[in-house]
């Protein structure tokens, strides 16, 4: 008897029994799909809600650094190099710094692969008097920033002062009535003042600027300097001034290095604050979302197992049921010459069938009808792009596997009757 014809007849003459094996393999199958679809569609909006936090922290960052940029420009330096035998009470006490060293020292530093400072200014200070007016001033020479050799150029702290130039203090200019244009004599030397400065209350309001080559031509301290001026960069860690103290001090051994505070450094540690708080936000957000990937993931173990084994005992049992009230046809089969081997694989490939059914039912469900369901089960995500090829192809293979393991022992046994004894009672 041919073996695929008895197989159709099977599930022909038994079609409830055999409508209610393929519904047992299509609610495993759509349970299955369903809960690969929530858990790949909470990693889909996990992903989602964490690059959006970690992208608007770089923003927020961006934009921090950028009005740290600025108050610094307008604060100016905190981190000064100093000639290594150079009384820091002294510099306290007068603003300024007696002894000097090698401007060289600034072309050193910015050949060099510092990261911890950038916007290197050389300048030599002295308080002298002011010969032609009669008043005593604190002269400084500075020179165009420095640019560090390994970087970017950058937008520098603050402008040079050209040659026979001067850049006057508040109180100098009013005192004096000196106005942008106007030219003065100072030691022996005809200047033309470029600019004058609004009232600081400090030092800089006697303070008059000037090149820094004039300067040390005016002094007679030609190619020295009494201190190296730097911004710190924004670096979070523990023990800022010392890395950067460490870093400088192996390109200048004979050097002195200090750190003066100031709201933008304040600002810049704000920003570190700000963006750790942003971190362990980020890092708050992946636990909590974690944890319910854990608790999703502990109900699908419980789930799928339970799912699985009810379809399968299911299967075995409605093979069982159809086994019993077929003993009469087994017997008269077998009786006929049909073999023990031909009415096991029958039963099998009307389960194996049943199987591949039931999945592919399943299967065609969840895609076709998955539309209705992305916002309340899969959070907007369509289910053909939450799972791959190999979520849909591997039910079509187990489920029908699955379906033969379970009628197994129930075919086993109804190919093993006895006709003799079947029909002897029947």
């Amino acid at each position: 008897m041919n073996l695929r014809r008895l197989v159709v007849r099977e599930i022909l003459h038994r079609k409830l029994n055999f409508a209610l094996s393929v519904l047992g393999v299509f609610l495993a199958v759509l349970c299955v799909i369903a809960t690969l679809g929530i858990l790949r569609a909470h990693d889909a909006q996990t992903d989602r809600i964490i690059g959006e936090m970690e992208v608007q922290t770089r923003d927020e960052m961006a934009k921090l650094e950028d009005e740290i940029r600025k108050s610094m420009k307008g604060l100016g330096f905190n981190i000064y190099i100093f000639p290594e035998d150079q009384e820091m009470s002294e510099v306290y006490a007068q603003g300024y710094a007696s002894k000097s060293m090698p401007e060289e020292y600034v072309n050193k530093l910015a050949s060099s692969d510092i990261v911890t400072v950038n916007h290197l200014l050389p300048s030599l200070t002295r308080k002298i008097k002011w010969p032609e007016k009669a008043r005593t001033v604190i002269l400084i020479g500075v020179r165009g920033e420095v640019p560090l050799a390994h970087r970017d150029p950058k937008a520098p702290l603050i402008d040079p002062v050209e040659e026979d130039k001067l850049v006057l203090g508040y109180e100098l200019h009013r005192s004096l009535d000196l106005a942008p244009g106007d030219t003065v004599e100072f030691m022996g030397e005809s200047f033309t003042v470029e600019k004058c400065h609004d009232e600081r209350g400090s030092k800089d309001d006697i303070t008059i600027w000037m090149n820094l080559g004039q300067c040390q031509e005016l002094l007679q301290m030609e190619g020295r300097i009494n201190a190296i001026q730097a911004l710190e960069c924004n670096c979070a860690t523990v023990d800022r001034l010392g890395e950067i103290r460490k870093e400088l001090l192996q390109i200048l051994p004979d050097t002195r290095i200090i750190e003066t505070g100031s709201t933008a450094l304040a600002r810049a540690e704000a920003r570190n604050t700000a963006q750790a708080t942003a971190e362990r936000q980020i890092a708050g957000k992946k636990q909590e979302r974690a944890r319910l990937r854990r608790e999703r993931e502990r109900f699908a173990g419980l789930l799928l197992p339970i799912v699985s084994v009810f379809s399968m005992a299911w299967i075995g049992m409605l093979t069982l049921t159809n086994v019993r009230e077929r003993i009469p046809e087994i017997g008269i089969l077998r009786a006929i010459g049909v073999k023990s081997r031909t009415v096991l694989t029958a039963f099998l490939g009307r389960a194996f069938v049943a199987g591949l059914t039931g999945a592919a039912l399943g299967l065609a469900l969840a895609f076709f009808a998955g539309p209705l369901f992305e916002e309340n089960f899969f959070q907007g995500h369509s289910i053909s792009s939450l799972l791959d090829a190999r979520d849909w192809w591997l039910p079509l293979l187990l489920a029908p596997l699955f379906a033969c393991l379970a009628a197994w022992l129930p075919s086993f046994h109804a190919a093993q009757q006895d006709p003799a004894v079947v029909l002897r009672h029947d």
